[in-house]
């Protein structure tokens, strides 16, 4: 099927699960959860975050690289060991899978800072390792840097999600948060870069909906030094995150009420110490606000936050089985691997669903 001959205005499909404790899971149980919506993808995208599945390189920076051919291998490894320390190199081990073709050179790399070269940058660690990804995806023609956080990994490829967990092995892996997505592109082409989830640093996301906002955020967010270069709107929106809560320093909650916030009649509503912080709020980040309709689930170090824009027009479901949270896009996704949870309930629109890591846990 070619995209464009058909338009499924509520297509994608997205999951996660998050075990507070900080208990580490299978892999295999988010594709399980994902492959229930095969309907909601068309083949032209799939791909999962996992968190804490680096224990042995938690200290290191994880990059995983897509590459087109040798020659941008080599000029990417060239720029990586002027800037960085290379502790680990290989492979991200695949498996053959029929329907997953005309795959890249894929990638991984543990790495640090060099301290000489962080030091002449008058940077901060994160912000260095971030102008470096840009700097990548930007100039070095055939070399795309899709992951970069550290503990934790992007694994995404052209495919339906279930194909791609196969493809690159996800049971193999355990960690204590994993989210999933399966695409439906409907404005944007299908190409490996462009599945979801999209990720900086711990940052990573996954949508389902369509950002009709998408000029003004973008042409915002790269007046802060973001490039947005992926052909899709959901690069935005983990810019927008990361730019609010590493750079300015904005809670999740806050964020939420930034992205998806709440109508000037509604915050009139409010009592007046929430309506001036609403307030402040929409005035101080008016451009940052996301129209349209979408659902998205992000991924971060130690949690996970869920989100519908604040007409609930794409569909959200969480449910809660002792330590576990579970969210996704029909709830069928979630009975099939927790069949009797605990709570399960549909967020309001623009409600944040905010999940942390218990305090100790890793």
């Amino acid at each position: 099927m070619r995209e464009g001959m058909f338009r499924n205005v509520s297509g994608c499909a997205i999951s996660g699960i998050i075990s507070k404790s900080g208990k580490r899971f299978s892999g295999q149980t988010i594709v399980d959860s994902v492959a229930v919506m095969h309907e909601r993808s068309n083949g032209l995208g799939g791909g999962f975050s996992a968190y804490g599945i680096y224990p042995e390189y938690k200290d290191y920076y994880a990059f995983h690289i897509f590459y087109d051919h040798k020659t941008a291998k080599r000029d990417c490894e060239e720029f990586l060991e002027e800037h960085f320390e290379i502790i680990n190199l290989s492979k991200i081990p695949t498996r053959k899978v029929p329907q997953i073709t005309d795959e890249p050179l894929i990638w991984r790399y543990f790495l640090t800072p060099l301290p000489t070269k962080l030091a002449d940058s008058q940077l901060d660690e994160r912000e260095y390792t971030v102008r470096c990804v840009i700097r990548i995806n930007t100039t070095v023609s055939g070399a795309h840097v899709f992951s970069s956080g550290k503990n934790m990994g992007v694994f995404k490829a052209m495919g339906y999600p279930e194909d791609v967990g196969r493809f690159y092995r996800l049971e193999e892996y355990e960690g204590y948060c994993f989210t999933a997505h399966g695409r439906y592109p409907t404005n944007t082409p299908g190409w490996w870069g462009g599945a979801h989830p999209f990720a900086l640093l711990d940052y990573s996301t996954v949508h389902n909906g369509e950002i009709s906002s998408y000029d003004a955020n973008r042409r915002t967010i790269e007046m802060y030094g973001y490039k947005c270069t992926l052909q899709t709107d959901t690069e935005v929106i983990t810019y927008i995150i990361d730019y609010l809560h590493r750079k300015k320093g904005l809670t999740l909650k806050e964020i939420c009420s930034v992205i998806a916030a709440p109508f000037w009649s509604d915050i009139e509503r409010k009592p007046q110490e929430d309506r001036e912080e609403l307030e402040y709020l929409r005035n101080a980040f008016s451009p940052l606000l996301i129209t349209g309709p979408f659902s998205i689930i992000v991924g971060f170090e130690g949690g996970l936050m869920a989100l519908n824009d604040r007409l609930k027009l794409r569909s959200m479901v969480v449910a809660e089985k002792g330590d576990t949270v579970y969210v996704a896009s029909e709830e069928a996704a979630i009975r099939v691997i927790e069949n009797n949870p605990d709570k399960i309930w549909h967020p309001k629109g623009g409600e944040g669903v905010i999940i942390t890591l218990e305090k100790g846990n890793p």
